[in-house]
């Protein structure tokens, strides 16, 4: 199919006067879209994705792929399954990031703690998360620091982070 544009150009020697040229024009052509490589699925991050999110029914979700590869991510899914929370928790956070409310979190941790664990959670919290509390200072740790005061501080910072 062809098109046709009129143009309008005027003319040099009298810039009142205007000639009209036809031109033709032929469309571009399209070259049909070209499939795009199939993308190669994290199947293991699939799974963790499945098991956080469906528990129960994370293996039912993974049915739904290829056989190879659910067989594969059924594999997988059974290896996080077996890890504990706090290591399944700290997978989840290497393959996907702190969570985005993070600082939100630590903020209103910090608010509700006693100041012994206030001491102690910023003592334990990792420089970048520091910056969030700009009036406090790292103290060395001092009596109220007992083995649970740190355990439940690491804690807590584990759990407002991922």
């Amino acid at each position: 199919m062809e098109a046709t544009r009129i143009e309008r150009i005027p003319s040099r020697r009298n810039s009142s006067l205007e000639r009209t040229v036809v031109v033709s024009m032929e469309p571009p052509r399209l070259e049909p879209p070209r499939p795009s490589p199939p993308i190669a699925l994290p199947l293991e991050r699939m799974a963790l994705v499945a098991l956080v999110l469906g528990r129960e029914r994370a293996e039912g979700l993974l049915e739904g792929l290829a056989e190879p590869a659910a067989r594969q991510s059924k594999k997988y899914l059974a290896g996080f399954a077996a890890l504990s929370s706090a290591q399944r928790q700290a997978r989840v956070t290497v393959e996907f990031g702190v969570r985005p409310d993070a600082a939100t979190c630590l903020r209103a941790v910090m608010e509700e703690a006693p100041e012994a664990l206030r001491r102690e959670l910023f003592r334990r919290l990792p420089p970048y998360h520091r910056s969030l509390f700009p009036e406090r200072r790292v103290e060395p740790p001092d009596a109220s620091a007992t083995p649970g005061v740190c355990a439940l501080a690491e804690r807590l910072i584990r759990e407002a982070t991922r």
